[in-house]
């Protein structure tokens, strides 16, 4: 006898997507006796290998939470979310560690650049602690930070370097390792309006030239698109989406 099925019921997980993101919410619970912050509320999303998503949305939207649930730097409340097919948080953090450092870069609003270390240094961290050999994680992160223009500033210290550089440096440690995706939480945020549309139109760039999936967040993505648009950042135009969070949905 066939079992009725639950029309309700997600459908599998697929590994030809990157991700798959099914009833995603996020709650936060504040310390007692304070009301619980719902975030997102019933999230669904999938991305493919190469696409470029721009997250829309005001401030406290949600979208800096949902990328960093995609990057396994948080836990949802509930939902799933599978990379190439696989649950992302059947996973410990050890193996999540693994995962974020083998297959994906990341690009905040402020650096995180170590201000002890050059920006060879800083860019060559993920590969060093992946286990490179340190003349092969030298030699590629010489590489990267030539391709984005800054051979000149291989030594030189964050502090000794604009704005602008910085965030480069930080684009050149997310690449360090061919990432399958670049989750870049508003990373023209904390630039001036010039600086700001170049390292768009850097991430922009990579994800034409190389395949890998882009998903950027932002207050405002019309320029991003516009930009994206222009320079056909992809060959697929069904590859280039934009989604803006509301009270916690999509």
């Amino acid at each position: 006898m066939n079992e009725k099925k639950d029309l309700t019921e997600s459908p599998a997980p697929d590994p030809s997507y990157l991700f798959q993101v099914q009833n995603i919410t996020k709650t936060f619970f504040p310390e007692k006796g304070r009301k619980s912050i719902e975030v997102l509320k019933g999230i669904d999303l999938t991305i493919r290998s190469g696409e470029m998503l721009a997250i829309e949305g005001a401030s406290g939207a949600g979208k800096s939470t949902l990328l960093h649930l995609l990057g396994g730097l948080d836990r949802p409340t509930g939902g799933k979310i599978y990379f190439q097919g696989d649950d992302l948080f059947d996973h410990n953090e050890e193996t999540l560690a693994e995962i974020r450092n083998r297959h994906m870069g990341f690009v905040f609003q402020f650096h995180h650049l170590l201000p002890e270390f050059s920006a060879l240094e800083n860019t060559m961290m993920p590969a060093l602690i992946r286990g490179m050999k340190k003349a092969d994680a030298q030699k590629t992160a010489e590489r990267i930070l030539t391709q984005l223009g800054l051979e000149d500033r291989l030594p030189h210290k964050p502090g000794e370097l604009s704005g602008g550089e910085q965030q480069r440096v930080a684009v050149a440690r997310a690449l360090m390792l061919s990432p399958r995706v670049i989750l870049a939480d508003e990373p023209t945020g904390n630039l001036d309006t010039q600086t700001g549309e170049e390292v768009q139109k850097l991430l922009l760039h990579i994800n034409r030239e190389h395949g890998i999936a882009l998903m950027v967040s932002c207050l405002v993505v019309s320029m991003l698109i516009e930009e994206a648009v222009e320079m056909q950042s992809t060959s697929d135009p069904s590859l280039m989406a934009t989604i803006r969070t509301s009270s916690g949905r999509v």
